[in-house]
């Protein structure tokens, strides 16, 4: 019987340690049930590189951060209603005007509620800056090639973000019901009137009835804090766990290979410099709020169909739909028995996707170029992709021409222009311009690339004049460390595609399609002559190292 009981299994005991207080008791618990502490290992030393430019994302992420906080405090406040009051606040030159409740509570926030103007400056400012960083940011991911496998879909990811922030950015400034978002709204509706067949119905829709309606500011409210900001979150957050699982690119360098990550741990110094940068940031963002004030919708009044407020502008980040809708002629056609096609509004509304997907899609456009299926860990210098930079030029420059016709009355009244040919200068602009740009771009990458291979065979100028022994003036060149010799040469250069033999091993005709060739052909402007500079050679910085022919 005492056999059997010491062969029964017992309970299993512990061996860790007793706790020396409730706090470590509490830890042991909770890791106990959900694993804290080895996830955190294994993930808090993780090696993050370190860069300038890596501080955009941190800049867009933390005033998403504070757009969150600040949205939640005014939601307290604001009342997303169109119906009718008459205004008795505080602020007198109001006094007995007929408006909606909602612009009226955001005057009550404005001048009624403590810190309420502070708190709304620094929501409209930071998603300013929101927009511009993660502009900014998508950039610099697409100069230095940082979108190639394993990170197109976070670069998806990041494009939805960007375009679902300037869509939540034009509901958040509609919301006040002022003369100005207003204006804003009026566009619009006046956008979604010129969807062929179907535009009246969706104006229905999305109204409630005949524009103004009682329903917009509502649905507004609802999408602005609820909807797009949940999505954002949730892409958000895919975004920063594809980068903390793909590792972060880093740019070329001694030690620096795609299998490797040099820098710092995850924790303390990168939280820590983290920690650090976001309050610099709110402190940034909110130093603009109290300086520089934005959306003053005291000084427009409450929105009235009948009246457009002077120099309505919207926020710089859609500007350049204003700019296809104010330069673009006043053109309509009479399609399918007398229904009018407004196409002065339907093709600027065509354009205004197309600008974004353009450079949205070329990831997938240049590894279908460059047949290429390996993994990217080194970031690009922009220099040494020609035409992924200049068409990144050219995008940004038609971008800021678009900007400009969007303000062309701005610029007509303080530079005493002509409205007229600024908007015939716009019209030649948006073709000519992204020309323009991208030859120069090209042209002055390569330049910068036979720099470097000028530096890389024949070294720096050091500033030192020699006389040789025939009477000969020279500078003396002194070579380059080998851990510069690295950075300037370890760039892949891929080599142009080529099409097949006209027959193959038995004679047989091949036949060749239009996607083939037209890959090969882009393959040879991507990458053929004229579009990239050979690297030197070990044996070319060999020969003119040892003295021939090198000062």
């Amino acid at each position: 019987m005492s056999t059997d009981q010491q062969s029964r299994p017992g309970p299993v005991t512990s061996t860790r340690a007793k706790p020396a207080n409730k706090a470590e008791a509490l830890a042991d618990w909770a890791d106990g049930r959900l694993g804290i502490y080895s996830l955190a290992k294994a993930n808090l030393r993780k090696i993050f590189p370190d860069h300038w430019s890596f501080m955009l994302g941190e800049v867009a992420l933390y005033t998403f951060v504070i757009i969150i906080l600040t949205g939640v405090w005014l939601t307290l406040f604001f009342n997303p209603s169109m119906g009718e009051v008459v205004y008795d606040g505080s602020y007198v030159p109001l006094k007995g005007i007929q408006m909606s409740e909602a612009y009226a509570s955001t005057i009550n926030i404005s001048f009624e509620v403590r810190g309420g103007l502070l708190m709304r400056q620094i929501h409209h400012w930071a998603a300013i800056v929101f927009i511009a960083a993660m502009l900014t940011h998508m950039m610099r991911v697409f100069f230095t090639g940082a979108f190639r496998k394993p990170r197109e879909i976070n670069w998806i990811f990041g494009a939805l973000l960007l375009f679902l922030g300037m869509f939540d950015g034009f509901m958040g400034y509609s919301l006040p019901d002022d003369l100005l978002s207003g204006t804003g709204i009026r566009f619009m509706e006046g956008a979604v009137l010129a969807v062929p067949i179907v535009g009246t119905y969706l104006q229905m829709f999305i109204f409630g009835g005949e524009f103004p309606g009682h329903d917009i500011i509502p649905r507004l409210f609802t999408v602005h804090i609820l909807l797009i900001p949940g999505v954002m979150l949730g892409l958000l957050a895919a975004h920063l766990i594809l980068v903390f699982y793909h590792k972060h690119t880093q740019f070329a360098g001694p030690g620096r290979t795609n299998e490797n990550v040099v820098g710092m741990p995850l924790l303390p110094i990168y939280m820590a410099k983290a920690g650090g940068f976001f309050f610099l940031v709110f402190g940034v963002v909110a130093a603009m709020a109290a300086i520089a004030t934005v959306n003053p919708i005291w000084a427009y009044g409450p929105y009235r169909p009948d009246q457009v407020s002077t120099d309505a502008q919207p926020d710089w980040y859609m500007g350049f739909s204003e700019g296809l809708i104010r330069v673009m002629p006043g053109w309509e056609i009479s399609v399918w028995g007398g229904h009018t096609l407004n196409l002065g509004v339907f093709i600027p509304l065509m354009v205004f996707p197309t600008v974004l997907l353009v450079i949205w899609c070329w990831p997938f456009l240049e590894a279908w170029v460059t047949g290429d299926r390996g993994e990217h860990h080194i970031a690009d210098r922009p220099r040494n992709a020609p035409v992924r930079t200049a068409f990144g030029a050219a995008w940004i420059s038609l971008y800021l021409i678009l900007l400009a016709g969007g303000g062309n009355d701005l610029l007509a009244t303080h530079f005493h222009l002509s409205i007229n040919a600024i908007t015939y200068a716009v019209r030649i602009g948006f073709f000519a311009v992204p020309v323009v740009v991208f030859v120069i771009t090209k042209r002055w990458c390569l330049g910068l690339q036979r720099r470097d291979k000028e530096k890389v065979l024949h070294g720096r100028e050091s500033g030192v004049i020699q006389r040789l022994q025939h009477g000969e003036f020279v500078e003396v060149h002194a070579p380059l460390p080998p851990g510069r010799l690295y950075t300037l040469t370890s760039h892949d250069q891929p080599e142009p595609a080529e099409l097949p033999p006209a027959v193959d091993e038995n004679g047989v005709a091949r036949k060749t399609n239009v996607w083939t060739r037209a890959r090969v052909k882009l393959s040879r402007g991507f990458y053929g002559e004229g579009s990239q500079i050979a690297k030197p050679t070990v044996e070319e910085h060999r020969e003119i190292s040892s003295g021939h022919g090198h000062h």
